[in-house]
């Protein structure tokens, strides 16, 4: 395993071995990786987690420069680990080295929302920092490049970042919505008293945020359709909001807001792009709209997909009954207004 930390390009330590065995590794970038959920993804894509056990990594590690040594601290325990799938460890405050060469980017690093904060202001502080690392993704990253915006709000980040990288394939750019479809799984497995694996074809649609809207139409347990067995009022009054406001729930009973389960669905939405998702099923990953379902063209848009060969492709001509239509019709107007709100930065 090799360490190096970089700071504005600099060097800042020598590295401290070689790294041996295969000799084509993939390079997965983190950003915010001294955060939480930084923090727990890169310990899991370096077990192998992400792309398997005969696979190497080298990861590229990104943080702000007051938390360098935070991720200096991740750096060495990493390396402590010993992971037979980990390469190179590479630290930096700059996106430019971050991206170098990068086949995965997480962007999970964002600016928070702080006391009295507009969402409008949200959106400006976090264009900011998802434009230059769509630049540093366009200038350094590998053509081919997978990324997959964590850091909130997810849907109208990823567009930022999509939009500064011109020369990039605008369908490599995605937001994470596997969070809320892995939610709505595990909630209705413990009301119809079954494994969430038994589940399949749940989709969300639309923005990560409170306009989401899970949809049961298509829900199959053991690949038999149940929707007609569920009760449509607990589906409208608990499992919809339930799934929507689950964040709050989770920052309410901890004190912080989701980390491993958000981790684990970042690993999830990227595994399945990269090597396929099951048969017979499909998930739900927000991408640039195409025009689906009379979705707006020119926003993030979470639909139900299946992935293949290191592709997506949207589930096409699924019935949509009168309340789903307005449910995601109303995500795509919240998400119409974010881009309007940054409209001058795309």
């Amino acid at each position: 395993m090799k360490l190096n930390s970089q700071k504005n390009g600099a060097k800042l330590s020598e590295p401290l071995n070689q790294n041996k065995g295969n000799k084509m590794p993939k390079t997965v970038t983190i950003t915010g990786a001294a955060g939480q959920i930084g923090y727990q993804l890169a310990f899991r894509i370096a077990s192998g987690q992400l792309l398997g056990a005969n696979k190497k990594i080298n990861l590229n590690l990104l943080e702000i420069t007051p938390a360098l040594d935070a991720l200096r601290g991740v750096a060495m325990e990493l390396e402590d680990c010993a992971f037979e799938t980990l390469g190179q460890i590479n630290i930096s405050d700059d996106p430019n080295i971050a991206f170098m060469d990068s086949d995965y980017g997480f962007l999970v690093g964002a600016k928070p929302r702080g006391p009295g904060m507009e969402r409008s202001d949200l959106l400006q502080e976090n264009a900011k920092i998802f434009s230059a690392q769509g630049k540093a993704i366009n200038e350094n990253a590998s053509r081919d490049i997978k990324v997959l915006v964590v850091g909130n709000p997810a849907n109208t980040n990823a567009l930022i970042a999509m939009s500064n990288a011109p020369d990039i394939d605008k369908n490599a750019f995605t937001a994470m919505m596997r969070l809320d479809h892995n939610r709505a799984l595990a909630q209705l497995a413990s009301h119809l008293n079954c494994h969430s694996s038994e589940l399949s074809n749940m989709a969300i649609w639309g923005n990560h945020s409170t306009t989401q809207y899970p949809d049961i139409s298509n829900l199959k347990l053991n690949g038999e359709n149940i929707t007609s067995l569920l009760d449509s009022a607990w589906v409208r009054d608990n499992f919809i909001p339930g799934v929507q406001n689950r964040g709050a729930e989770i920052i309410k009973a901890r004190g912080l807001s989701s980390a491993a389960s958000a981790a684990s669905a970042a690993i999830d939405h990227m595994r399945d792009w990269t090597l396929d998702t099951k048969i017979d099923d499909w998930v739900s990953m927000a991408i640039p709209s195409d025009g689906s379902y009379g979705v707006s063209e020119g926003i993030i848009y979470s639909f139900p997909v299946i992935c293949k060969n290191g592709s997506y492709s949207i589930i096409q001509n699924l019935e949509i009954d009168d309340f789903s239509m307005a449910s995601m019709k109303l995500t795509e107007e919240e998400l119409l207004e974010e881009r309007a709100a940054i409209q001058q930065l795309l």
